[in-house]
């Protein structure tokens, strides 16, 4: 993988959890990283309908249980585990997944998917 960032230790985002980075220090998180299934999944953190930041304080991307993601700027519900969109303004288009790895226990993202 070229140019990758290490995000965090696989361990560190537990199941139902979200947690947001910024690999490429622009000055807010333009990745979140969840765990749902036991699966890590990578998503930018832009919601489809006006291209903005879904979080609504940090690492406030879920939903009280756990079971969306959340657009806090509109309302916007996604399913963890495919980043689809099955509520609100941009229903049926999805969150963009961003390709990872893991190597010796770290999650790995290429900083070229970032654009």
């Amino acid at each position: 993988m070229q140019q990758a960032a290490r995000l965090c230790h696989v361990d560190s985002v537990l199941e139902g959890q979200a947690r947001g980075f910024d690999p490429l220090a622009a000055g807010g998180d333009s990745v979140l990283v969840l765990r749902s299934g036991g699966q890590l999944r990578v998503y930018r953190n832009r919601c489809p309908h006006l291209q903005v930041p879904m979080e609504y304080r940090k690492d406030g991307f879920l939903s009280a249980d756990g079971q969306r993601i959340i657009c806090y700027a509109h309302g916007a519900q996604f399913l963890p585990q495919s980043g689809l969109c099955v509520y609100g303004p941009c229903l049926g288009e999805s969150l963009q997944i961003v390709p990872h790895c893991i190597e010796q226990g770290w999650l790995l993202i290429a900083l070229d998917q970032l654009g």
